[in-house]
């Protein structure tokens, strides 16, 4: 099994981090509502990180040390992401 880290951008323009098998029906969970309770109400929702872990342990350890950055740095890597460069 692939687990995934992944960042969302709220319509308020907060970011939340998860992890998950599928990215894709887990943001469909988040849209409907049915996701975590901080995204209820802040959609629409948008995927704008995601990165590949080799195991449940590992995209948790991930999601700790996502948290834990500040917005400029999340920032940055996204930003990172979508242009290719490190």
């Amino acid at each position: 099994m692939t687990w995934w880290v992944y960042l969302l951008r709220c319509a308020d323009g907060t970011l939340y981090c998860g992890i998950a098998l599928d990215v894709e029906a887990r943001l469909n969970l988040h849209q409907a509502g049915k996701g975590a309770k901080y995204t209820r109400g802040r959609g629409p929702l948008e995927l704008v990180y995601r990165e590949v872990c080799g195991s449940k342990a590992e995209a948790l350890r991930r999601e700790r040390a996502l948290k834990r950055l500040k917005r400029p740095a999340k920032e940055a890597l996204i930003s990172a992401a979508v242009t290719g460069r490190p």
